[in-house]
């Protein structure tokens, strides 16, 4: 969060492309088609290990639901209708605590707020002077960490005018996979231990840090995600439950500082 905050202040550029990414050259007639584009972003969740990541995430969360005592139906359609893990991780544990409905729906507003960000930073990537907005609705709804992650690395390889077509076809791989894990995991709830199902969960933040900390290029991204790790010890001290706004913020302020101070004195 602390390299998200600097970096959505507009100094801190996303770092290119630099990976190999198996997808045709931008001039290829195979790029004529929509639907082979939408193909190709199909495709593209082949190409990256956050597929497996999301896979076991929402392994846990199908079991989660499960042992919460909700339906195999209405699992499905949280991942449908928010397709945001830690959202769903709020959701289902509010509502089988016994919060009401709409203290749930406050509690999954605040998570998804975070989200904003990155559908900000990634739809004008995709836009045309001839773009409705319209056409934009799904590829806004699809956007989360992981489809944030990978647009990043994908479309700098993708002609503008098939970029949302590839975006399509991408998150409807990335959430035809967590459907697909949600079943399985609500199934194996019975034989799946809590401290696996834990486990396994975890994945997901620990693969974002990793992601963060490789993409990290400029001094304040570094700074960034440092301070936000150091300081959150000393954040989750307070027990104000805001730990990681309180982090991520003061982290995210210095960083800028950092960048701020290193361009004036340049």
């Amino acid at each position: 969060m602390a390299v998200r905050i600097a970096r959505y202040s507009g100094t801190i550029p996303h770092p290119p492309a630099q990976d190999p990414v198996a997808l045709p050259p931008l001039d290829s007639p195979q790029w004529q088609s929509p639907w082979r584009a939408f193909a190709w972003g199909l495709h593209s969740i082949t190409q990256t290990i956050l597929t497996l990541v999301l896979f076991a995430t929402y392994l846990g969360i199908g079991a989660l639901a499960h042992d919460s005592h909700f339906s195999l139906v209405w699992a499905l359609a949280s991942t449908l209708f928010v397709w945001a893990g830690p959202a769903q991780i709020i959701l289902i544990t509010t509502l089988g605590s016994g919060a009401t409905i709409i203290q749930s729906a406050i509690a999954v507003t605040v998570s998804a707020i975070r989200l904003f960000p990155m559908v900000v930073s990634v739809l004008p990537l995709m836009r045309t002077p001839t773009t409705r907005r319209r056409e934009l609705f799904f590829a806004a709804h699809l956007t989360a960490v992981t489809l944030w992650v990978e647009c990043h690395r994908f479309l700098p390889q993708v002609p503008r005018e098939r970029r949302i077509a590839f975006v399509n076809g991408l998150g409807f791989g990335l959430v035809s996979v967590c459907l697909t894990a949600n079943t399985v995991g609500y199934f194996l709830a019975a034989n799946l231990t809590h401290t696996l199902g834990a486990a396994i969960l975890l994945l997901t933040p620990l693969s974002f840090l990793f992601s963060t900390a490789r993409n990290s290029r400029e001094v304040a991204d570094v700074v960034a995600l440092t301070l936000g790790i150091l300081l959150y010890p000393l954040a989750a001290k307070m027990n104000s439950g805001l730990d990681i706004l309180v982090s991520g913020v003061a982290a995210g302020t210095i960083a800028y500082g950092v960048h701020w101070w290193r361009e004036v004195g340049a």
